[in-house]
C-alpha cells in the first residue's frame, strides 16, 4: 500500500499549494493528516521529524485521546489539542470547501457533531450507529439515517439526536457547494434533497451532502 500521494493528487479539500514537494503523506480516512494541519495549515512545525517529536512528548491530542502516528487524520469537526499552550482547535470546512481550523474553548472542545450513516438493531433493544468520523456507539436513541448527533468525548457517548428538518441549520459537506451553510426550507423525500436558505439564497442540495449542526 502506497505510503504517499503526489500533491497534485491530493483531495481537494486540502488547503495546500499544488507545488513544491512532490509527494505528501497519504491519509487514512476522509480527513486530513496531522502532519498536514500541522505544517501546511497551521504552520507550526516546520517538518515530519517535528511533529513526531511533539507526539513522542504526548505534546498533541485528538479528541482528547494522545496522537501516537503522524498521519492520523482529523475528521470534520475533530478538536486538536496542543498541550503544551492548552490550545484547543476544531477542523472545519471554509466557504471554499477547504479544511480550515478554527479555535475554541476547552468547554467546546468536550465534544463534536457527526452525521449518522448508518444503525442496526442488535440484542437488548438497542441501536448500533455508525458516525462519519468512524466512531460507532451501542444507544438507545432514537434517530435516522441522515440525522446528526452530539458527542461527549469525556463521557464516550452521544448526548444528542439532530434531526434533519426543516429550520435546521446545516452545512453542505460535499458537491458543488461544499462549505456553505444554510437553513433547511424544504425536504423533498421522493428525491431525497433538500431547499436550502444560505444567505437569502436558494441551494439545492442532497441529503447525503449535508450535515445537520442544529
Amino acid at each position: 500500500m502506497k505510503r504517499h500521494l503526489k500533491r497534485q493528487e491530493a483531495p481537494k479539500n486540502w488547503p495546500i499549494t499544488r507545488k513544491g514537494s512532490i509527494f505528501v503523506i497519504k491519509n487514512n480516512s476522509n480527513g486530513i493528516p496531522l502532519l498536514i494541519l500541522l505544517r501546511d495549515v497551521m504552520k507550526i512545525a516546520q517538518d515530519r521529524k517535528e511533529v513526531k517529536q511533539a507526539i513522542h512528548k504526548k505534546h498533541l491530542l485528538i479528541c482528547g485521546k494522545p496522537v501516537i502516528n503522524e498521519k492520523k487524520s482529523l475528521e470534520l469537526f475533530d478538536i486538536l489539542t496542543l498541550v503544551p499552550s492548552k490550545k484547543n482547535y476544531r477542523l472545519v470546512l471554509s466557504e471554499k470547501g477547504k479544511y480550515d481550523i478554527e479555535e475554541t474553548s476547552e468547554k467546546e472542545s468536550s465534544g463534536k457533531i457527526a452525521k449518522i450513516l448508518g444503525k442496526k438493531s442488535i440484542k437488548g433493544k438497542k441501536t448500533q450507529i455508525n458516525l462519519s468520523d468512524g466512531r460507532n456507539y451501542i444507544s438507545d436513541l432514537k434517530c435516522a439515517v441522515g440525522d446528526s448527533v452530539i458527542i461527549d468525548f469525556e463521557k464516550n457517548k452521544i448526548l444528542k439526536n439532530l434531526p434533519i428538518k426543516e429550520g435546521s441549520e446545516v452545512l453542505i459537506t460535499k458537491g458543488k457547494y461544499t462549505g456553505l451553510k444554510g437553513k433547511i426550507m424544504k425536504i423533498d423525500h421522493n428525491e431525497k434533497m433538500v431547499d436550502l436558505d444560505s444567505s437569502g439564497k436558494i441551494l439545492r442540495a442532497l441529503i447525503k451532502q449535508i450535515m445537520v449542526l442544529n
